[in-house]
């Protein structure tokens, strides 16, 4: 063991933790964010046109098109929404949801995480940006995608709280 480390040391490399955080659905979320002092976030989210994403490709028939299912669920192929996963598990993660934006919830949604912001970011939640929203609403990516203003839709998803 002592010689393995050795190794490492003298290569020059850096073992960094394994990042572990699993995606744990939207209605986790809710039991928390759904009150007005946590500005309605689930009502917010599940009245969006961004949790009704995955029944547009079902009335397009591109419900198995992983092009879309890129953008239409919530962390495809990356431990959320995978094809072929049985029903049980794949509900959980269709449309765009808490999670697809603000990253695996599983190691940064108990409460005595969530009320330090720092400390959640280091456990995984990602503050949405324009960067992260442009990963899908792309008209030089995804041609047929409607005009995106960041600053503009973000006022329609908004879920701000103090």
């Amino acid at each position: 063991m002592k010689r393995i480390l050795m190794a490492i040391v003298l290569s020059g490399l850096v073992l960094l933790p394994v990042y572990s955080a699993k995606y744990v659905g939207a209605k986790k979320c809710k039991l928390c964010h759904n009150s007005a002092r946590h500005g309605k976030a689930y009502d917010t989210l599940y009245h969006s046109k961004h949790s009704k994403a995955f029944t547009g490709l079902i009335e397009d028939g591109k419900a198995d098109d992983p092009y879309c299912l890129v953008c239409h669920t919530t962390g495809f192929n990356e431990g959320g929404y995978k094809m072929g996963a049985p029903d049980a598990h794949n509900s959980k993660f269709k449309g765009v949801q808490c999670e697809e934006c603000h990253g695996p919830g599983s190691e940064y949604m108990k409460s005595s995480v969530m009320k330090n912001r720092k400390k959640a970011v280091s456990k995984g939640l990602r503050i949405p940006n324009e960067k992260l929203c442009s990963k899908c609403h792309d008209k030089k990516k995804y041609p047929w995608a409607k005009k995106f203003v960041y600053k503009e839709r973000l006022k329609i998803i908004d879920h701000k709280y103090r």
